[in-house]
């Protein structure tokens, strides 16, 4: 059972699937429990802005330190900047469709919330798998503009 757990371990994909599941469910808690809380004065949008911003710092660490194992690699900063660059585009889109489907398909912002992390989930997938924290391989040359 213990090699089972390690072989799947050793797994990018399971790896990105444990904790993109973790930070999910920690940004979906949040999400309801601002918009339980203080809906009324933030409303949805304020809601998910505010979960955003807590989840993503906890997606930030899991994914550098366990999912791609980038953590000793000295980037920390520029790893930052582009792991958020990621999660503005799945921001983006969780702006665009939580108010169509609220507003214009009339579902519950927890409902419709609920929904949108599945199309956030691939696109956060596919951006820091490609993106965030993504190393040339070794004994490739790093590309460079042309100094001339």
């Amino acid at each position: 059972m213990l090699k089972l757990i390690r072989r799947l371990l050793g797994d990018e994909r399971v790896r990105f699937l444990l904790v993109g599941g973790i930070n999910t469910v920690v940004g979906y808690l949040l999400f309801a429990v601002f918009q339980l809380t203080l809906g009324h004065i933030i409303g949805y949008l304020g809601s998910l802005y505010l979960s955003y911003a807590i989840a993503t710092l906890v997606a930030f660490y899991l994914h550098r330190r366990f999912t791609f194992r980038a953590a000793k690699t000295g980037q920390l900063g520029i790893d930052f900047l582009r792991f958020q660059s990621v999660y503005v585009v799945s921001l983006a889109v969780n702006t665009i469709l939580l108010p169509v489907l609220v507003e214009w398909g009339g579902w519950r912002p927890l409902v419709a919330q609920l929904v949108i992390v599945v199309v956030t989930t691939i696109i956060s997938y596919v951006g820091h798998k490609w993106f965030s924290f993504r190393r040339p391989s070794v004994g490739k040359p790093v590309d460079r503009p042309d100094e001339t």
